[in-house]
């Protein structure tokens, strides 16, 4: 494969979520769903199409961080980047005075997900697979030559994540017609909003049963009386045999966490997610031990910045449930790396979806835990939100993900959409803007 890549254009995107709080939760309360999105062009008939997620305001800068980085990307060939994809990886993460306003975290970071995501686009487009299929169909020392293994070498060598893929190479086959035939296990998030009503979320649960969901997420966090009051109403409407989740969005102090959580193990929650600060190691595996009388587990890794911090709360037991993110992290490659170090420490991968075009991506990535690392159906997010501006949008039938079948990450916008939405000359934007339902920032 010969082609180049020309250009590199980035969008920011935003849909006015925060007017029916969609997405609330105890520290995002009027969260704008939003993305960077990125089209890198090439000199022949293949485009990548990538994002990275965010909730409305500084999503700019992070296209201004797409702008700077996409100047190591334009001009390079594509082969000699899938070639020896690790050592892109770190050319973007390690250019001399960009890491500096990282190093691997934070906006530099997001920016960096969304161009590496685009490039698995054009991947998996290449061969004429979707991404899922490209990753279970590559050979073990393919897969993981993709990978940086900078800072992780104490807990996962090559060699040994090539040794976990070749162990599960017997029955892939076999684990591939499964998932064609019953999907992928999802649990919903969109019927506990932190900001909706009660009636509004017993109707949701009834809606939500009617389609087949076996496991609901609530937001909690900002009132224990609410918290208390909302639980029951979904315990009530989703039985006792139902799996419950909670999720307090880094709200509480440690000891608070422990606390809090006490009162609400009476619902039976199998795990509380990120209850502190998304950083805080020591905290969660502080967390993770009081609740464990109680079996409660603990959640995190949505707003885990690397791969290294995922290899501290694996090393001290702070999660039981890693919640990878596929923009938060540099995009595949880095995921790639950290759920092959879940699979070392048997701690199963349950990944944050949901947002502007999340479910769409991590899709990919679940499928291929279960067939090529894990042997195991976990749980994946499901959010009901914005899929219809998606070209290939995820289908959700009786509570599973169905398999994704055409080439590519599946992370192609629809022009319309991208018109409409784009912040803040987009058409509904101008709409909202003149009739006073939002104003500009």
């Amino acid at each position: 494969m010969d082609a180049q890549i020309t250009a590199c254009f980035v969008r920011d995107i935003r849909f006015p979520t925060s007017l029916d709080l969609h997405g609330s939760d105890a520290m995002n309360r009027q969260p704008d769903y939003s993305c960077s999105f990125v089209q890198l062009k090439t000199d022949s008939e293949y485009e990548g199409n990538g994002f990275t997620f965010t909730v409305g305001r500084g999503n700019e800068i992070v296209c201004c961080a797409v702008e700077a980085l996409s100047k190591l990307v334009i001009g390079t060939k594509v082969k000699d980047i899938l070639d020896d994809f690790a050592s892109f990886w770190r050319r973007l993460t390690s250019e001399d005075q960009m890491r500096w306003i990282g190093p691997e975290k934070g906006v530099i970071h997001l920016a960096t997900a969304a161009i590496v995501n685009a490039l698995w686009d054009i991947w998996a487009k290449i061969e004429g697979k979707p991404l899922w299929k490209l990753l279970t169909d590559m050979e073990p020392e393919k897969l993981v030559s993709t990978i940086d293994f900078r800072y992780i070498y104490d807990v996962l060598t090559p060699d040994e994540a090539i040794e976990i893929l070749k162990e599960m190479q017997r029955d892939k086959s076999k684990r591939e017609k499964y998932i064609f035939k019953e999907g992928y296990p999802a649990y919903t998030t969109s019927c506990g909003w932190l900001g909706y009503p009660d009636e509004k979320i017993r109707q949701l649960c009834k809606e939500a049963i009617t389609k087949g969901f076996t496991q609901f997420k609530v937001k909690v966090g900002s009132n224990i009386d609410d918290d208390i009051r909302r639980c029951h109403i979904i315990r009530e409407e989703i039985g006792p045999e139902k799996i419950l989740m909670t999720d307090a969005n880094q709200k509480w102090e440690v000891q608070e966490s422990i606390e809090w959580m006490k009162k609400l193990a009476v619902f039976k929650p199998v795990w509380i997610e990120e209850p502190t600060s998304p950083d805080d190691v020591l905290g969660h595996s502080t967390i993770s031990k009081a609740l464990k009388p109680y079996n409660v587990g603990v959640a995190t890794g949505e707003q885990c910045q690397n791969r290294v911090l995922f290899k501290q709360f694996l090393q001290m037991e702070a999660m039981q449930f890693c919640q990878i993110d596929a923009c938060r992290l540099g995009g595949v490659n880095e995921n790639l790396a950290v759920i092959l170090m879940a699979a070392k420490f048997d701690v199963p991968v349950c990944p944050h979806a949901g947002g502007v075009g999340l479910c769409e991506l991590v899709q990919h990535l679940s499928i291929f835990d279960y067939i090529s690392v894990s042997g195991k159906l976990r749980v994946l997010e499901y959010v009901d939100h914005l899929h219809e501006h998606f070209k290939e949008p995820v289908i959700i039938r009786n509570g599973n993900y169905q398999v994704p079948l055409n080439p590519g990450y599946s992370a192609e916008m629809k022009e319309e959409s991208l018109n409409q939405y784009e912040y803040p000359k987009g058409s509904k934007w101008q709409e909202l803007f003149a009739g006073g339902f939002l104003k500009q920032d």
